[in-house]
């Protein structure tokens, strides 16, 4: 070998060790790369059987819930339904006494409601005796003169008014502030106001019998309310502009079935 190969020969050494080096880098870099790669993929197949596990514990608990629940639900609907709870104790009744209320409407508002024809009536879920018959007598509501008399036959003179007019009711003297009395036990059926008789009460006395007290105010009861005889159902008040020179009184109005009746042929002082 001359001196001009020896360079060659060395050249081709050195080209051949760049070469493995540069192989032995790719091979070493493709390794970490697998590496990697298997690592990334092992960490991502744990998070997914995590996750599947979570999501099935949930739906068995989602389950239960719902099984509870629905439980739950089908014992509510038996015991209403049948009006008993499981272990037989009573927790509500679909039926009500054999009596109505025959009331409606509130204080003040001026609306009333239709009342039972029965005797026996139930309100706040206790049955009272109300059974006014023609041979039953009421009390005066207030002491004071009669101003006007009942008088449905032929028409009477009316003094604010300055006319004739039929009067379905008794007009009687009081003093503002006096006690109007319950002539009758009954329940309240209504509690209007009108700008004829002003504050008025309805109370059902049984039977189709009604008894009205107008021009009342501070009036203590309320629609529904069981009143004894003698109950105190207001106090006079002063005159509404329709009895404004009468002064003021109290509009005592009887009826049966609707129809108005004269209320001094059923009190306890009449022979």
């Amino acid at each position: 070998m001359n001196k001009n190969q020896k360079p060659s020969m060395s050249k081709r050494r050195a080209t051949v060790a760049a070469v493995l080096c540069f192989v032995a880098a790719i091979a070493i870099a493709g390794t970490y790369t697998f590496n990697d790669y298997r690592k990334t993929q092992k960490n991502e197949l744990a998070k997914a059987e995590e996750k599947a596990k979570q999501d099935s514990e949930a739906a068995k608990e989602t389950g239960t819930s719902k099984i509870k629940n629905e439980d739950m639900t089908s014992d509510t609907d038996e015991s209403d339904s049948n009006g008993t709870g499981k272990d037989g104790t009573t927790t509500g009744s679909g039926t009500t006494d054999s009596g109505t209320t025959g009331t409606s409407g509130s204080e003040g508002t001026g609306t009333s409601g239709s009342s039972g024809q029965t005797g026996t009536q139930a309100t706040a879920g206790k049955s009272h005796n109300i059974n006014f018959t023609e041979d039953s007598y009421i009390l005066w509501p207030v002491n004071g003169a009669v101003i006007m008399s009942y008088s449905m036959d032929k028409t009477v003179y009316f003094q604010t008014l300055d006319q004739y007019k039929y009067n379905p009711a008794v007009i009687i003297e009081g003093a503002e502030g006096d006690q109007v009395l319950c002539g009758a036990p009954g329940i309240v059926k209504s509690i209007d106001v009108s700008a004829q008789t002003g504050t008025t009460v309805n109370v059902d006395i049984g039977n189709g019998y009604e008894l009205l007290y107008g021009q009342l105010k501070e009036v203590p009861v309320k629609v529904g309310d069981y009143v004894e005889a003698k109950s105190v159902l207001g106090y006079v008040s002063q005159p509404t502009k329709y009895y404004s020179k009468e002064g003021c009184n109290v509009y005592f109005e009887m009826r049966k079935d609707g129809q108005p009746v004269n209320p001094v042929e059923y009190t306890a002082d009449q022979d």
